[in-house]
């Protein structure tokens, strides 16, 4: 019982001081569901939508705005496109903003008719199929400012009951180094941990996110450190394995950005 008690208190304070160093970040991930046939149509309404984020973004709604093209990607695979909209106030995110404010504000001049055929144009396009709400609690120090045609590798981890504290306190003070490594050394781009905020239900599919960036595929498969893990790593991902289940693993690309 002690020493549960002090990993739960080692994972508390390496969290404060996360949350010490940077700006908050919270974010929230839409998956989305493209039927065949309507790829044309779902390009044109988030090219849309994206002067709406514009406009959300410069009355404070929210910080910025992303869509990524997710691999794989096929009709059965779930979704295949992700936008993710990020926020420094964890209220705003849960609020949504006031949206036709910002559709007026982007569209000023659109006629009813119009408004009501976009409208429609997005519900047919593509289906929402889930939403999820994450807090970001650690990442890597580095400059990169996710141009698009990033790529990211999204690993969904289901965090074993009671190990919640002791996963993430893994995450930050035994992988984050090996990545903080990748990253000064050119093998990658950043790395970052989130947390579900509504994750902690027993039947939540993933209660943590981690993200890999890598500038493209070409640094994902010629960056130089994807060579044999050492005695070391392997003996902290048995560690790990016992403190969480990987999920799941897509591959992203960044299509569109607003900030």
């Amino acid at each position: 019982m002690k020493k549960l008690f002090m990993i739960i208190v080692i994972a508390l304070f390496s969290t404060m001081a996360i949350a010490q160093d940077s700006e908050p970040l919270y974010l929230l991930f839409e998956f989305m569901h493209v039927d065949e046939g309507q790829g044309a149509a779902y390009a044109e309404t988030e090219k849309f939508w994206e002067k709406v984020h514009e406009q959300r973004v410069k009355n404070g709604d929210c910080i910025g705005w992303d869509l990524w093209r997710l691999e794989p990607s096929g009709q059965k695979q779930g979704a295949q496109f992700m936008t993710v909209s990020l926020y420094n106030d964890p209220v705003k995110m849960m609020a949504g903003g006031d949206f036709n404010k910002a559709w007026t504000g982007a569209y000023p001049n659109l006629s009813d008719a119009l408004s009501n055929k976009m409208m429609e144009m997005t519900a047919k396009s593509r289906d929402l199929t889930h939403r999820v709400f994450l807090q970001q609690i650690d990442l890597t120090k580095d400059n990169f400012d996710m141009p698009i045609g990033t790529l990211a590798i999204i690993n969904f981890m289901k965090a074993k009951p009671g190990q919640s504290g002791a996963y993430e306190n893994m995450e930050s003070e035994v992988f984050k180094p090996y990545h903080q490594s990748d990253v000064d050394s050119g093998g990658r781009a950043s790395w970052g941990l989130l947390r579900n905020m509504l994750g902690y239900a027993t039947e939540a599919y993933a209660s943590h996110i981690t993200v890999d960036m890598f500038t493209g595929y070409d640094q994902f498969f010629n960056g130089g450190n994807n060579g044999p893990a050492t005695e070391a790593q392997q003996k902290a991902y048995q560690e790990m394995n016992a403190l969480r289940d990987l999920k799941s693993v897509a591959m992203a690309t960044l299509v569109r950005k607003v900030r």
